[in-house]
């Protein structure tokens, strides 16, 4: 099985909407595999079906409990890994996420993303959130998160609405990791 290609600013698929998924079906699952796969070679922690260019409600999230630190920023800019996750260490496969509470307290986190490669941003976010979603056996779930795995739901979720984590930086901030970005391509 091969993992997805995962797709980059400004492909306009990132700013679409996903559907919800009506049912869980071979292909539901198969694309999940795929997706883990696509994650874990990318050495990421979050994964939305946008950014491997299929427009439904499915994320996954694999924040190791603790063990993901960052070293100092390379050459390229890019933050350094000290530790990432490995297969199963914390893996959650969310089918039609839904934020349904939110902490008043916030948390901020240096974040990047899949999508948007070696550039990254301060974003504030409510530091604890309750996610029901459907998990890949069709079991209704609900789990709160906090921290890190907090960001990444929230991260993810907003994929899923076309929304990006540069969406909420100021313009010019936006503009100068996209300007990066292109510019890290040529």
């Amino acid at each position: 099985m091969s993992a997805y290609e995962i797709i980059t600013v400004p492909d306009p698929v990132l700013k679409q909407t996903a559907q919800p998924v009506e049912h869980i079906n071979d292909d539901v699952q198969l694309q999940l595999q795929r997706m883990q796969e696509s994650l874990l070679e990318a050495k990421g922690i979050g994964l939305a079906a946008n950014q491997v260019n299929i427009l439904n409600r499915v994320v996954l999230v694999n924040v190791p409990e603790g063990s993901w630190e960052f070293g100092e920023p390379e050459k390229n800019g890019a933050l350094s890994i000290i530790s990432q996750p490995t297969e199963g260490d914390n893996l959650r496969c969310m089918i039609n996420p839904e934020i349904i509470w939110e902490s008043d307290e916030l948390s901020v986190y240096e974040e990047g993303c899949l999508s948007i490669p070696g550039q990254y941003a301060h974003i504030t976010r409510p530091a604890h959130v309750t996610v029901k979603y459907i998990d890949e056996k069709g079991d209704a779930q609900e789990a709160k998160v906090s921290g890190l795995e907090s960001h990444c739901v929230q991260h993810e979720i907003d994929h899923l609405n076309g929304k990006l984590f540069i969406d909420y930086l100021s313009s010019l901030k936006r503009n100068i990791i996209l300007r990066k970005f292109k510019k890290s391509r040529l």
